[in-house]
């Protein structure tokens, strides 16, 4: 029969998946000749034999793949045999053009798993234990193509037995780049207080006694350090609250496995399921009522932030824990600390002890946070696990790297028709978060061999990731990008769509083209241009980013918008002081350090005061978030707070004042804060309706994307998106990435890209 021979391009997430080892197997299966290596755009296959084996070769690679693996190009092309027998891998080889694709992160697999607890195996209870499937990846490359000298376990010369392993075709750890085991991979030690390490026998026992003890232990793991404490231990998470600086906001918690979880949550069909993904993200469940677990770790929360081990290491220190807190290693708003001499410094009175090792993380990576919402998960903070898994475009364009905003931070590069979101850098208001973020664009560029020839930003002059961009720019073409014109973008790439679409953008701050601080917006734009159509109507923001910190200075200012400077004798008002209240007042009718604002997060503030949930906040987005958890049972059945609907000066102009004037008489009337929430929400959901079916009047039927941080609040959107469908609109969602501002980057870099096509 008739030998036929056929080149196979493959690119994606091919490198350090065991592709090649299943590409082996499938070809030996076949009984086909030829090769398969790496190289820098992904992997080369020349595969020759009979025409139907080939054929069911090239079917069987697609239908087949390794978990950790996605294909992203697959091109054949026909070739002469060359007269070959039997298939054999070869060494990995570079490339000019360079497109491979890093995999992230990965969970242990069940393979590695029952190896772990297995007395039989030479892995037991080894904290490194890793294969083709599962392991560290991101977090450890220098550079591509992915092999062992260019990641950090190049430290680690194999042992005899581990090299048998990855040299063997057959084998689950063939070419396993992290592979090693207790005689030549990385190693446990155990620090105290000072970073002087103890000479102790078993490193993960003694960690596992001083948690016992109640005592706080840093723990190096796969992307940087977490702080653990016993989570039922009532006193040392208070401790690890008043040392780390956080008085309020929810801890995440680990739970051994599934039955663990189930005892101090809630968990759906759907939450299960992504509580158990290889990505293993921080999932948002609700709290049973005898959940057992310290009331410090989520105060005034009706969820906990869970997750599962996803390393062998985090198996080994849970199994006899109920939960244990595990928070990043930082203080404030810092970077995670990811190396052994810098969490000893940045985490000193913090933690009691230090649990490490000795596996050098190249790139930081903190844990990705999501939950279910409108049925469909949604991710809050995309990091370890989905990072640097790319995110396809409509077509290809320039390449471009936007620097994202100056909270949530990451960063975005392009390169053809892929958008590459870094992992979560923070919130830029210091250096050292600055530094992380040039660390990651650095990284980014070596990795995806991209130089960029657009450098997109926030149209604010003074934040600092403009300052970076700037900095940068070089010979790179700056575009400056306004804030909710990149959400909008964002969403509409996330749901693969480039037409036009009504953005309804609600968030808490965003410069906006007429100077003013917007975040209340109906946008008609697509990748390319915007017009705003909608906005909530300007309230002053007296003191400026102080009415951040204190929700009471924008209950004052729309109370004051209603009833002037008579205000009504309210609770809240009870804890401000008198001459502060006239001041702030004065500063509203002069308008003294008091910007204009439409946003809706800052109206969430005013409403969260008003009901007398708090005047000041311990971290943002906290007075919306617990006016959320404050919803009435009866929700839906609430009646709506009616906000008025004008033209005016070419816009759509959303008034809240009969909203307050309504809210006020609950409260007077002694209606629960519970009910009033709800009306609330009710309310904002029903006039996202009826602005959008004004907007479809005159403009016709378009999809409607809904972005912005405010798009967190699970209530309010899926009460949004319900109404909005049963109005015969198609609704936009984010699922890649995330609503609020860490997924601006991405809305940034198609922007300033289709900018680049049409010129």
């Amino acid at each position: 029969m008739a030998v036929v021979a056929r080149r196979v391009r493959i690119e994606g997430i091919v490198q350090g998946v065991g592709f090649r080892p299943f590409i082996y197997r499938l070809a030996r299966e076949r009984q086909l000749a030829g090769t398969v290596l790496n190289d820098s755009q992904g992997v080369l296959i020349e595969i020759e034999g009979e025409r139907r084996g080939i054929e069911s070769f090239l079917a069987a690679i697609e239908t087949e793949l390794p978990p950790l693996a996605s294909i992203s190009g697959f091109q054949v092309v026909d070739s002469v045999p060359t007269g070959q027998s039997g298939f054999v891998i070869v060494e990995s080889q570079s490339a000019q053009r360079r497109v491979a694709q890093i995999a992230p992160d990965s969970y242990v697999c069940p393979d590695c798993l029952r190896e772990l607890f297995d007395p039989n195996d030479r892995r037991y209870r080894y904290p490194f234990i890793n294969c083709t499937n599962c392991g560290p990846r991101y977090s450890i490359v220098t550079d591509i193509p992915y092999d062992r000298p260019l990641t950090t376990m190049v430290d680690f010369p194999m042992c005899p037995a581990c090299q048998a392993e990855y040299e063997d075709p057959v084998s689950r750890r063939f070419h396993a780049q992290p592979n090693a085991c207790a005689d030549c991979g990385p190693q446990l030690t155990f620090a105290d207080e000072n970073g002087q390490l103890i000479a102790a026998a078993e490193p993960l026992v003694e960690a596992i006694e001083r948690l016992r003890a109640g005592q706080i232990v840093a723990v190096k793991g796969l992307g940087g350090y977490h702080l653990a404490v016993d989570a039922t231990n009532d006193e040392a998470v208070k401790r690890l609250r008043q040392r780390k600086h956080r008085d309020e906001k929810p801890f995440a918690v680990m739970a051994y496995n599934l039955e663990q979880i189930c005892r101090f949550s809630h968990v759906s069909p759907g939450e299960e399921r992504l509580l158990t993904s290889v990505e293993r993200p921080i999932v948002l469940l609700r709290q049973r009522k005898d959940h057992g677990l310290s009331l410090e770790v989520a105060p005034k929360n009706k969820f906990f932030g869970t997750m599962i081990p996803y390393t062998p290491l985090h198996y080994l220190l849970l199994e006899q824990f109920h939960a244990i807190v595990m928070t990043s290693g930082n203080q404030g708003d810092e970077p995670i600390a990811f190396e052994n001499s810098d969490a000893q410094n940045r985490l000193e009175g913090i933690a009691d002890c230090y649990l490490q090792h000795n596996r050098r993380i190249h790139i930081r990576t903190d844990d990705s946070i999501a939950r279910l919402l409108d049925g469909e998960p949604v991710l809050y903070r995309r990091s370890r696990g989905y990072v640097p898994r790319g995110v396809k475009l409509s077509g290809e364009q320039k390449p471009v790297l936007a620097v994202g905003a100056e909270l949530k931070n990451t960063i975005c590069l392009t390169r053809g028709d892929r958008a590459f979101l870094s992992h979560h850098i923070g919130d830029l208001k210091n250096q050292t978060v600055v530094d992380s973020m040039k660390q990651a664009i650095d990284h980014f560029q070596g990795l995806l061999e991209v130089q960029p020839t657009i450098i997109a930003h926030d149209l604010h002059p003074d934040y600092l990731s403009t300052h970076v961009a700037e900095e940068l720019a070089g010979e790179s073409n700056l575009v400056a990008v306004q804030h909710h014109h990149a959400h909008l973008a964002s969403c509409l790439t996330d749901n693969g769509r480039n037409e036009a679409a009504i953005g309804v953008i609600f968030d808490g701050i965003g410069y906006g083209n007429d100077g003013h601080i917007w975040g209340g917006e109906f946008l008609v734009g697509d990748l390319y241009d915007f017009e705003r159509v909608g906005q909530f109507a300007y309230r002053p923001m007296p003191g400026g980013d102080a009415a951040t910190k204190e929700p009471w200075r924008m209950a004052v200012s729309y109370l004051q918008a209603v009833y002037g400077n008579k205000l009504p004798d309210l609770p809240f008002l009870q804890d401000v002081e008198s001459s502060g209240l006239n001041l702030l007042l004065q500063m509203i009718e002069k308008q003294l350090n008091s910007p204009l604002t439409s946003s809706v997060g800052r109206l969430f503030d005013a409403v969260a005061a008003l009901v007398g949930l708090r005047n000041r906040v311990s971290y943002e987005g906290q007075a919306a978030f617990e006016l959320e958890m404050l919803i009435a049972a009866s929700g839906e059945a609430e009646a709506p707070y009616r906000f008025d609907v004008v033209a005016a000066a070419g816009l759509l102009q959303i008034d809240a004042v009969p909203m307050i004037k309504a809210l006020v008489a609950d409260l007077r009337a002694g209606i629960e804060p519970a009910v009033v929430s709800a009306r609330f929400h009710n309310g904002l959901a029903q006039t996202i309706v009826d602005v959008c079916r004004q907007i479809r009047g005159e403009r016709g039927v378009l999809p409607v994307a809904l972005s912005g941080g405010v798009f967190q609040n699970r209530y309010l959107t899926e009460r949004s998106a319900k109404l909005l469908r049963e109005a015969g609109f198609d609704v936009l969602l984010h699922r890649q990435v995330p609503p609020n501002d860490g997924g601006l980057a991405l809305g940034q870099a198609v922007i300033a890209g289709a900018r680049a096509g049409h010129e």
